[in-house]
């Protein structure tokens, strides 16, 4: 599964390049109403301690059961990730102390866990395919949460989230920039958003990537890695790693060495800092824990899952690209979010077999409506206007009854007012100018005003243009353009 070795990709420091490389363990949780052992809620927020059953506060005697949404949301991430999906699996005790840890230990998998191997493909802004590796992808309890800043004295513990539970996906070693990283997590994102296995909302957690980089002089073999713990959010992703690689160079060009360890990125002073060293396997005391019995189900049950999956983003990328003619660069941006996409298949599908120009379509939601809902903080489901209120303002441009200046005063009004375009434009009498009488009197009027302006275009035929918006200003911008500049030419003996 490892790409082949980057060298495009280099960190310049004080005596030669260097190559960065990451690895990424990314938590995601998994939708489901309770947690992974428990009935207990799995929602986020409540009062502190509210969603905790006496599992979840590993009181004596009680014993974990597998909540079965929890193993088919994971089969289905596999599934997304084109991994091999191991038909038995093994629930261990990963055993460390914390005080928001009540059993003493974690309930993880770890030599054999329920996804193996599988791919994320990666397309960059600048063209490049990035194919990235997974290693594996196991079931895993989240722990709690301690409060410092509660008390002057003492720290107050929530185990709301105990035992909620998590899908630990850890990648190769593959990634080589900091770019790279932000566009596999947002990825890996998409993907678990489609699928609807993880809500992927990084500012509630449910999303949080440790980090792995190291860095080497290119050809060498890779260099001792530092983990950056629990970073939650791709920008903070992006920085924590150019930090962090910076970090390593200037040591290795001091003469030292480079120590494995776990360190936290301080998005406020802009750098890494230690927080342990890192622990390895055996630190962990890993064993089969005796409460559950291995996780087995057969290849039926896999194969009825694959067959109900929807259209994921590759997939959905390559139809918008083939059908549609759109530019990869368009399609990525329509398939970054399901609803998106959702929105803009129902914009160009008119119904009946019957379709809007796919291109204007997309550069409409793309533009126009992405571009004033990100304005405003909104998600396309908060769109006030419709899919069909846009694909009407289309409707309207395609059949010339108005201008594209006009379609965007159109839409500014079905945006704040509602209402139905084709209505608004007959009563508010926005219909394009399409007489060619009325607009060849108004550019006589213009070049009237101008007969110096009309000589020089003789001469600079590219000043055509100053009297397009002239006349279309005269119009106040009901003139058809397309008739504009070919009566213009006309007047102007260009043609």
């Amino acid at each position: 599964m490892n790409a082949p070795v980057k060298t495009t990709k280099l960190i310049k420091g004080a005596t030669g390049d260097f190559e960065v490389i990451v690895g990424m363990e990314v938590h995601a949780q998994v939708t489901s109403n309770a947690k992974l052992f428990s009935g207990a809620s799995a929602a986020f927020g409540g009062a502190p301690n509210s969603h905790v059953s006496l599992v979840d506060a590993a009181m004596p005697g009680m014993l974990p059961v597998i909540n079965e949404e929890c193993v088919r949301q994971a089969i289905r991430t596999g599934l997304g990730l084109k991994a091999q999906i191991n038909l038995e699996s093994v629930f261990d005790r990963k055993n460390y102390f914390y005080p928001d840890l009540p059993q003493g230990y974690q309930i993880s998998q770890y030599k054999s866990p329920i996804v193996g191997e599988g791919e994320v493909v990666v397309d960059m802004p600048d063209g490049e395919t990035v194919r990235v590796g997974i290693e594996r992808l196991h079931l895993e309890q989240d722990a709690g949460k301690s409060l410092h800043d509660q008390h002057p004295s003492m720290s107050f513990v929530d185990l709301n989230r105990s035992g909620v539970a998590l899908m630990e996906i850890v990648s190769r070693p593959d990634i080589r920039s900091a770019e790279e990283a932000k566009a596999f997590v947002a990825k890996l994102r998409t993907i678990m958003r489609y699928l609807g296995t993880c809500d992927g909302n990084m500012e509630e957690g449910s999303l949080r990537a440790d980090v792995n980089v190291s860095v080497r002089r290119p050809g060498e073999p890779l260099g001792t890695r530092c983990e950056i713990k629990n970073v939650n959010s791709l920008r903070f992703i992006g920085q924590a790693i150019e930090v962090e690689a910076r970090r390593q160079i200037e040591i290795i060009e001091d003469g030292g060495a480079i120590v494995q360890e776990t360190r936290l990125f301080d998005p406020g002073r802009g750098e890494t800092r230690s927080m342990r060293n890192k622990e390895e396997a055996h630190d962990y005391r890993y064993f089969p824990d005796p409460d559950l019995l291995p996780l087995v189900f057969d290849q039926a049950y896999v194969d009825a899952l694959a067959a109900a999956l929807p259209e994921l983003p590759d997939a959905k990328k390559a139809r918008f690209m083939a059908d549609y003619g759109l530019s990869a660069y368009d399609a990525d941006v329509l398939v970054a979010e399901r609803e998106t996409a959702a929105f803009f298949e129902s914009v160009v599908e008119r119904g009946a077999g019957a379709r809007r120009d796919p291109k204007l379509a997309a550069n409409w939601v793309i533009n126009e409506l992405a571009g004033r809902l990100n304005k405003e903080g909104h998600g396309i489901a908060e769109s006030p206007v419709s899919a069909d209120q846009l694909g009407a303002v289309l409707d309207l441009i395609a059949d010339g009854t108005i201008s594209g200046k006009i379609a965007k005063d159109l839409f500014e009004i079905v945006w704040s007012e509602g209402g139905d375009p084709k209505a608004i434009v007959e009563a508010r009498g926005m219909k394009q100018v399409t007489d060619t009488g009325a607009i060849a009197a108004a550019i006589d009027e213009v070049i009237a005003k101008n007969p110096d302006k009309a000589a020089q275009a003789k001469e600079k035929p590219a000043m055509v243009g100053w009297f397009v918006g002239q006349v279309m200003k005269a119009s106040g911008g009901k003139a058809n353009p397309q008739a504009v500049n070919a009566l213009l030419k006309s007047k102007l003996g260009l043609e």
